[in-house]
């Protein structure tokens, strides 16, 4: 995808962020829209379809959090990157980032320079967005990788990108035993630095989106996690 095509969504309610980081990422070639708070974020996303959300977290109105979790939420916004780039870096704050679904926690301050390697680093997964039409059958589980959902049962449940491309993972070689290393690779992508910590939340909610018994189905022993 070229730059031009990429939009970015920048969510905070100080005006001078938005224009400094707006100003940056244009410069790149990025198409640039915004808004000022978790409630604005939501409806703006649904309009305009970006491929990476940049959002603060304390906001009025609705934080970035509560914005994030409800983005998760709607389906043709399933696979939408996001980002949070906030004063907050409380490793509580992190990790509740994370658990809403955020793909990456940027700390403030933050300069320009690396601010755009990060959203270049963020935005390289984009190339993954054409993944094989096969589906991956396993027992009595259809993984659909196009729609990004899950069939059991004839129930569809639909993943978060990461959530999904996680338990894609483990899927494709049931039992085998994944080092953490391994996981951040190829799910994150080595040019982005997470902590083990994001790993142990996804698993935590793949777990009790699909239920604990089926996820030990598909984990086997493998992966060993810290909840």
């Amino acid at each position: 995808m070229k730059k031009k095509e990429i939009k970015i969504l920048l969510v905070d309610d100080e005006q001078d962020i938005l224009e400094i980081v707006g100003y940056n990422l244009s410069q790149e070639g990025y198409k640039i829209v915004t808004a000022s708070n978790g409630k604005e974020a939501i409806a703006v996303a649904k309009k305009e379809h970006p491929q990476l959300i940049i959002m603060d977290v304390m906001m009025p109105e609705m934080d970035g959090m509560e914005a994030c979790e409800n983005i998760r939420k709607i389906p043709e916004l399933s696979n939408v990157i996001i980002a949070f780039l906030t004063a907050r870096s409380e490793d509580y704050s992190q990790v509740a980032g994370f658990d809403a679904g955020a793909d990456d926690y940027i700390a403030k301050p933050i300069k320009p320079k690396l601010l755009v390697s990060k959203v270049k680093a963020l935005l390289r997964r984009l190339k993954d967005d054409a993944p094989a039409s096969e589906n991956l059958n396993v027992g009595d589980i259809i993984i659909n990788r196009e729609e990004y959902k899950i069939i059991m049962s004839d129930k569809e449940i639909v993943l978060p990108r990461k959530e999904f491309e996680l338990f894609y993972l483990l899927a494709s070689k049931p039992g085998k035993v994944f080092k953490r290393e391994e996981i951040l690779d190829k799910v994150w992508g080595n040019e982005v630095i997470v902590g083990g910590r994001t790993i142990d939340v996804h698993i935590r909610k793949l777990r009790e989106k699909i239920g604990e018994e089926l996820f030990k189905t598909i984990k086997g022993v493998g992966y060993k996690f810290e909840v």
